[in-house]
């Protein structure tokens, strides 16, 4: 199973190479946006006594990362339900591969990519931020790789269900974009009303953007064990569920 896994997942490393929207999807994009809102604060950025540099500050890389994490996602159901179209998921079902397998390949096919995508970001963001300021660069990249890993899973999902290419992508976006108003990443989710605050409890966004927030602030990984325990549980939950209605063709 080792040896099948690591095979695809090289396999399917070649051919997103290959293919220049992937990779400017996934990668050039969310980098050049992240430059683009770099630039239009940089100079806010250095200026104390403007009131909303901090916030600005610690929001930017955080509301940067859910977009990356995002877009790995939308990549990821939207190649599913290109394969299913295509016939290649029908050809690998004739292989000893099993659902799991294919769906773990594109994990970490998308995993390695969003850590890419996280170092350039990284890069290109120095020069956006005052000397002296302390960055959790590791801490920050771990908690987005943890954060992707756990979000994919619901891309595993509508990828498994819906059966055109045509349809996949723009309800992935519906599913995860909707999420944005009450995930905190706006606003906090504490001064939602109640409702909102029920809703929001229940997003697997939610405990994403808090994690990468309080990382990003440098709380210690203890402080978020809930966050954690949150999105291993929505990993879990979505992959199990996806393994039972994963579609071939």
């Amino acid at each position: 199973m080792l040896r099948g896994l690591w095979t695809l997942t090289w396999l399917e490393i070649k051919i997103f190479t290959r293919e220049p929207m992937g990779l400017i999807g996934t990668v050039a994009i969310p980098v050049l946006m992240f430059v683009v809102l770099g630039r239009s604060v940089a100079s806010r950025l250095t200026t104390s006594s403007w009131q909303g540099a901090e916030t600005l500050r610690n929001g930017l890389p955080v509301f940067g990362a859910v977009f990356v994490a995002i877009s790995t996602v939308l990549s990821l159901v939207a190649i599913i339900s290109i394969y299913r179209e295509g016939g290649i998921l029908k050809r690998l079902k004739a292989t000893p591969l099993e659902p799991v397998t294919i769906l773990v390949t594109h994990v970490l096919v998308k995993l390695i990519l969003t850590a890419i995508t996280i170092g350039l970001m990284v890069l290109v963001g120095r020069r956006y931020y005052p000397s002296g300021v302390d960055v959790p660069v590791f801490s920050f990249s771990l908690a987005l790789l943890v954060s992707t890993w756990s979000i994919l899973s619901i891309g595993f999902i509508i990828a498994s269900l819906v059966r055109t290419a045509r349809f996949a992508p723009p309800l992935g976006s519906l599913a995860l974009y909707s999420m944005l108003p009450f995930c905190g990443l706006f606003t906090p989710v504490e001064a939602l009303p109640a409702p909102l605050q029920t809703v929001s409890s229940v997003l697997p966004l939610t405990y994403a953007v808090s994690l990468l927030s309080g990382i990003w602030k440098g709380n210690p990984w203890s402080s978020h064990l809930g966050d954690l325990a949150a999105l291993v549980v929505v990993f879990a939950v979505c992959t199990a569920i996806a393994s039972r209605v994963f579609r071939w063709e």
